[in-house]
């Protein structure tokens, strides 16, 4: 029998075609054709998962506990995230005013804001550098995605977004600490953003996956991640377990903020991911009660490593939270960051090029999140390839 292909050019929606592959998964690609790569590349922790949330999920798949969840979440998971949420950002998410659900990972709640909220033509404000998803939010919703250009400093800041809010401007998403530049706003540029979004009538989104992540001298005057929340409980919070507790693969997330806009998230969620792994929700309720701080500064000596390699041979950003490098490719070499990350891959070093989260070519980001041993072994080839 003879069949005809079917003609898929024709077949694909103006939805996808508006998206391309991510350049990080390019060069897992290219990766993957080399024999014992230093693999400076992936936003994946190197530690195991804590031990109680190992066996809380484990607990929870023998007891049978492996069917549907709530689409909001479970009671058990609501209840230690309400409780995390007193006393980090001082929120009371049992009043009627505000709202948690539990979402397939942050990415999962990005996704189901944008859709609450933006139609054709509304528009939403990111930062530039920014995480490889933001400007595909816009064609998965049908809104358009404005750039705010934050080089040299990478710092979101309400002066650099006033001048880019229009009548259509639905949203503002900050990350902070951010991927790629590991940069973290401080409490009072927090609190000028909340201030601006507040007066146009806009909503603040605070992606603060790498929260935990932040090192000691970016903590603002709680101790912690400097976040908007502590300013106001109009904004929308979104946070995740993945990055904090090297569970990535659980796909788990939280949102918070406006019941209103909750509610609205919660009606898609049951539409498309339904609920959020219930098994993984199990084990990340005993989470909060983890002691991460040995891993937190292990990381941030690894930092200190990369920020001492590249002192006087190229300018980066320290990063004050997360776990990336954002260095600029010097102009003398006459590269592109993209022609440099391809000498080092000739030399078996994995790591990004900024193109992948930015509109421009300039900077190249590295991942610490990898054994010292490792990350020695890479340094020493990126540095000899920066002096040229």
């Amino acid at each position: 029998m003879t069949e005809t292909a079917l003609d898929f050019d024709r077949l694909f929606s103006r939805r996808v075609r508006a998206i391309d592959a991510s350049g990080i998964r390019r060069i897992f690609e290219l990766g993957a054709r080399l024999e014992n790569p230093i693999n400076l590349s992936i936003g994946q922790p190197d530690f195991p998962v804590p031990d109680a949330m190992k066996a809380a999920t484990i607990d929870a798949i023998h007891a049978d506990r492996n069917g549907y969840t709530l689409t909001q979440g479970t009671p058990e998971l609501l209840r230690a995230i309400a409780a995390h949420l007193r006393t980090d950002v001082g929120w009371d998410t049992s009043r009627d005013e505000l709202g948690v659900m539990v979402t397939s990972g942050t990415s999962g709640a990005l996704m189901l804001a944008f859709m609450a909220m933006l139609d054709e033509g509304d528009e939403a404000i990111i930062a530039d550098p920014y995480f490889v998803i933001y400007p595909v939010l816009g064609p998965l919703s049908g809104g358009t995605i404005v750039p705010c250009d934050t080089y040299p400093d990478f710092r979101m800041t309400a002066a650099r977004v006033e001048p880019l809010i229009t009548d259509r401007t639905r949203c503002v998403l900050v990350n902070s600490p951010g991927n790629p530049s590991g940069a973290v706003l401080s409490d009072a540029e927090m609190r000028d953003l909340v201030d601006l979004c507040t007066s146009r009538g806009i909503l603040l989104i605070s992606d603060e996956i790498y929260d935990e992540f932040t090192y000691a001298e970016a903590r603002g005057a709680s101790g912690r991640c400097p976040s908007p929340a502590r300013a106001s409980d109009q904004v929308l919070l979104i946070r995740g377990f993945g990055k904090t507790y090297g569970c990535t693969g659980w796909r788990l997330g939280y949102a918070a903020g406006p019941q209103a806009l909750i509610t609205q998230m919660m009606k898609l969620q049951q539409y498309t991911f339904v609920c959020a792994p219930s098994m993984a929700q199990a084990g990340a309720a005993a989470a909060f009660g983890v002691d991460m701080s040995a891993q937190i500064d292990a990381y941030a000596r690894r930092r200190d490593l990369v920020v001492e390699a590249f002192r006087g041979v190229t300018n980066m950003v320290t990063p004050g939270g997360a776990f990336y490098g954002f260095f600029e490719v010097p102009e003398r070499l006459g590269l592109t960051a993209s022609a440099f990350v391809e000498r080092a891959i000739e030399r078996r070093v994995l790591v990004i090029p900024g193109s992948a989260f930015s509109r421009r070519d300039t900077h190249v980001r590295l991942s610490f999140a990898t054994s010292e041993k490792t990350l020695r072994a890479g340094l020493e080839v990126l540095v000899e390839l920066l002096r040229g």
